[in-house]
């Protein structure tokens, strides 16, 4: 990988501006490839170019990418325009190839990811070798198979491994191609925090019209950039034609994001912050403090039940928990989902406390 986009992506300093990486879902023919990559390289907003080589699909009889071949027409493309390109790779032998045509970045996908021997394999077939490493999450959010999955790259002497959030399925999920869930890129980037983190807008939305919004909220979030897929005609691409969009397309979309730092050094604001900070303390501090009386109460509940032979779970009674919690919140402009995850899991651990009580734990 050439030195200055290296650096670019992992040794990141509180002016850069996001790292973009775009380019087509699928490598088709060279001279797509080719006026691709070369648009996208005018924009002047494009750090790495990508292109998928292989494409893992479902079910059989897809179309499943142009394999080996289409590596020359990528690095073709980096000839052209000077940007390093990017790769996925599920095995030894796609690392391999893309080791053979210099591919500058690779990236591990979600449906890889998910699977620890995999995972290994692309591990033992990179020790010694000196190139970076996306991961992108698991396809099910299971945050620990994302980072067991760097941790095997790590343990490979991979130094420079990085993440991208790519969304997750969801049962009954419509706004999204693959969920956002915000809160397990947080996690990760609390435990990771000197890892690069990108989006992958184009894989959580699934359709170009709301991809603007999620690469805003993931720069919003402290993200260090992005992957967005690109083709020179989107509704012609031979896969996920719906959630790519022109390289002048993107260029527009990329000049409206607004670049947010994650700290400053100006006083009045570090004050400011500082004193909003410890109103949050102190309200976590009331909160955990009804939490702790609220399960109390429920101990004795669950004694009460224990005395009467009375079961734990009170079907009617959770329901109107419920739906007053529910106009509750809306009155003071809480989400119905954040209250009913809340809910959850209070009743959760209200239920795991009256069973303790019923066992006599």
């Amino acid at each position: 990988m050439m030195p200055t986009m290296k650096s670019a992506l992992f040794n990141r300093q509180p002016d850069d501006k996001p790292f973009l990486i775009s380019g087509p879902c699928s490598a088709e023919t060279e001279e797509q490839v080719l006026d691709t990559c070369q648009r996208l390289a005018a924009t002047g907003k494009v750090q790495a170019l990508r292109a998928g080589i292989w494409k893992p699909r479902t079910k059989p009889g897809g179309f499943e990418g142009v394999g080996p071949k289409g590596l020359p027409w990528l690095k073709r493309a980096s000839e052209l325009t000077g940007l390093p390109t990017a790769v996925e790779v599920a095995t030894a032998k796609h690392v391999e190839d893309c080791l053979a045509f210099g591919v500058d970045i690779l990236w591990v996908g979600a449906r890889t990811t998910g699977n620890p021997f995999s995972v290994q394999e692309i591990a033992n077939a990179l020790r010694g070798v000196d190139v970076p490493v996306l991961v992108k999450n698991p396809i099910h959010p299971e945050l620990e198979l994302w980072v067991g999955a760097v941790e095997r790259l790590q343990k490979a002497g991979l130094a420079h491994v990085g993440l991208i959030h790519r969304g997750f399925s969801s049962y009954g999920n419509t706004d999204f191609r693959n969920a956002p869930m915000w809160h397990l890129p947080i996690e990760m980037k609390r435990r990771l925090p000197h890892m690069p983190l990108l989006c992958d807008p184009s894989h959580i939305c699934g359709r170009r019209d709301t991809l603007f919004a999620v690469a805003q909220q993931a720069l919003n979030l402290g993200f260090d950039g992005t992957m967005i897929e690109s083709h020179q005609n989107p509704d012609a691409a031979w896969s996920d034609a719906k959630q790519q969009i022109t390289p002048e397309a993107l260029r527009a979309l990329i000049k409206g994001l607004v670049w947010r730092h994650e700290t400053t050094d100006q006083r009045e604001f570090l004050t400011a912050l500082a004193s909003f900070r410890e109103q949050i303390n102190q309200l976590d501090a009331e909160i955990m403090q009804l939490l702790g009386r609220r399960m109390a109460v429920a101990e004795k509940i669950g004694q009460y039940k224990k005395e009467n032979d009375i079961t734990i779970l009170q079907t009617a009674r959770w329901n109107e928990v419920l739906e007053r919690a529910l106009r509750q919140g809306s009155s003071v402009g809480l989400t119905n989902e954040f209250v009913e995850q809340y809910l959850a899991a209070v009743h959760l651990e209200s239920i795991t406390r009256q069973n303790r009580v019923m066992e006599g734990l």
